[in-house]
Order: C-alpha cells, then sequence, then structure tokens
C-alpha cells in the first residue's frame, strides 16, 4: 500500500472516531498531518527519524501516554529547542497527533 494511501486510511479511521481523535473533522485532521511532516519534520526530521530533535520512532515511543506525549507537545520542552505549541493547538489537536504518531510509530 502507498504511504499516502496508509495516510488516508490513518486519518479517516481517526476522524471517523471522535473519542480516539479528539473530536478532529478529517480537513483538519488532513491539516494536522501535513504539520507534523513538516513542521514537526523539520527539528525531528522529515522521516522522523532525527534531526535538531529526537526520532518519533517506534522505539523512542515505547510506553508513551497519548496524554503525555500531547503534554509534551503544548508545553514544550524547556531548555531545549522543543517550543510550546499550545499558543497554536487545542489540546484535543494535540492529542490527535499523539495518537497519531502513536499509532503511525507502531
Amino acid at each position: 500500500m502507498p504511504d499516502w494511501c496508509a495516510s488516508a486510511v490513518l486519518i479517516a479511521v481517526l476522524a471517523a472516531v471522535p473519542a480516539l481523535a479528539g473530536e478532529i473533522g478529517p480537513a483538519r485532521a488532513a491539516e494536522l498531518e501535513r504539520l507534523v511532516r513538516h513542521d514537526c519534520g523539520s527539528c525531528h526530521g522529515m522521516t522522523l527519524k532525527g534531526g535538531l530533535g529526537s526520532d518519533l520512532t517506534a522505539e523512542r515511543l515505547d510506553g508513551l501516554e497519548p496524554d503525555g506525549l500531547a503534554e509534551i507537545i503544548l508545553d514544550g520542552v524547556p531548555g531545549t529547542a522543543m517550543p510550546p505549541w499550545r499558543p497554536l493547538l487545542s489540546e484535543g489537536e494535540a492529542l490527535w497527533i499523539a495518537q497519531y504518531l502513536l499509532g503511525a510509530a507502531e
């Protein structure tokens, strides 16, 4: 299955389950996926295997809970290059991204 097809399936599944997706609709889910790939990818690597920021691979994320990862996304990591995204993302959107990363990492 092509990568874009797998991504479309993941977006559709997450967007169709409001509790899992943080009530994110399909259009916003597509925007958030682009944000992960491009904005997050600018530091974490375009393939999310590391760069200025740590990698976001299955091994790196293993054991993290979606809520904890969403908190890191929202509040950043003081003393590092990881900025807080709270001014730009809602808690539901950060949770969606966390779930996306955890699901994409499996």
